[in-house]
């Protein structure tokens, strides 16, 4: 009987218990809020849902994630592996012919990118450094590896912060945006059918990311292994010969090192780091950039839809945020329910492409002044 007494003794004195805090519970409770969202509402489940139970495992006192597997799913997001290895796979996922089609829709991701530098002006009124609110802008083009690739190398203290709040919004773009669009739009600017748009040749789409990498990455050389992943993707999907890799990269590779990346970026959601008046800060900074972006590729669209003559449904200037392909989908779903025949998609991965192309050059031009 003593034996007993004392085993069990034991296993309560060591078990998580004993740590757990009401902090812990919070974020727990946050976890499964995320994991409705995720599951239930379906917002970005393959997001969302590792994201989500990241965060409940990270909120189990002595949990031991200091080593193994889950210290180098951490690694891997504080040394920069992951954010790249998406990048290969999104390039590998995204057809390039619709921005090299229609070249103006640059223009719609240059103005999207609006959210990331007013961010960063909140940021520093707040008191944030230069390098922190740089870091914090980033979150405003909806692009999870390039915000913690950027945060990695200029501020790395907030990097849990940011992460979440960027792959956060990326997950919630389809109830975030369309408010906003409905907002800044007509019944009428909605219902716009844009024309189709003309067929891309097999040697553009070749020579597009490759006159791309080199020209940019010369530009900007700090972006070169992000920009040169989505580019190397997007070759071997259009090269015509190297199907196998194409296949690997946007099916088997992203889909683990989105696994991977979403957990570990729960995992940085630990209550002793996580509750604080900063983080809270950054998500709403984060929440600003995300709006004034979408905002900004949308009152873009309008002044294009001017200039041509009322060809262009601003709608998929939203898209000029940077996340693939949900900003698009979202242009696409928000245009059907105002005209059924209306098909914007594809008219929207223009800007969409832009828009991931834009925000790394951003992160790059940031990099750039501060190293300075």
């Amino acid at each position: 009987m003593d034996a007993f007494i004392v085993a069990i003794t034991s296993v309560w004195t060591d078990s998580a218990f004993q740590a757990f805090t009401a902090g812990n519970a919070i974020m727990i409770l946050v976890g499964l809020i995320l994991l409705y969202l995720a599951f239930a509402r379906e917002f970005e489940p393959l997001l969302l849902g590792p994201i989500a139970f990241g965060c409940i495992l990270a909120n189990i006192p002595r949990n031991g994630f200091e080593e193994g597997v889950m210290a180098l799913i951490s690694a891997g997001i504080s040394q920069e592996i992951f954010p790249p290895l998406i990048f290969l796979g999104v390039g590998a996922m995204t057809d390039f012919g619709p921005l090299i089609a229609n070249p103006k829709t640059l223009l719609l991701g240059a103005a999207a990118q609006i959210g990331v530098f007013i961010a960063l002006a909140g940021a520093m009124l707040v008191g944030f450094t230069e390098q922190q609110a740089a870091a914090i802008g980033i979150i405003g083009g909806a692009d999870g590896p390039t915000s913690i690739y950027l945060a990695t190398k200029i501020a790395p203290e907030l990097l849990g912060a940011i992460a979440v709040a960027a792959y956060s919004y990326m997950s919630l773009v389809p109830l975030i945006q369309p408010p906003v669009m409905k907002l800044l739009t007509t019944q009428k600017e909605r219902e716009i059918v844009m024309e189709q748009l003309r067929e891309v040749s097999r040697f553009e789409k070749i020579a597009f990311p490759i006159v791309a990498t080199i020209f940019i990455s010369l530009l900007l050389p700090s972006i070169t292994s992000l920009l040169g992943m989505l580019m190397l993707g997007n070759l071997f999907r259009e090269s015509g010969v190297t199907d196998r890799l194409s296949d690997t990269s946007q099916n088997a590779l992203i889909n683990t090192v989105t696994i991977f990346l979403a957990t570990g970026t729960g995992l940085t959601m630990d209550a002793q780091h996580f509750i604080s008046a900063q983080t809270l800060l950054i998500i709403v900074l984060g929440l600003i950039a995300f709006i004034f972006g979408t905002a900004g590729g949308v009152l873009f669209g309008k002044i294009m839809n001017l200039v041509d003559g009322g060809k262009t449904n601003p709608l998929i200037g939203s898209a000029g945020v940077s996340a693939v392909p949900m900003a698009a989908r979202v242009s696409q779903v928000v245009g059907a329910k105002a005209n059924p025949a209306n098909f914007l998609l594809m008219h929207a991965m223009g800007p969409n492409v832009a828009g991931v192309i834009g925000t790394a050059v951003a992160a790059g031009t940031m990099l750039a002044m501060m190293s300075r």
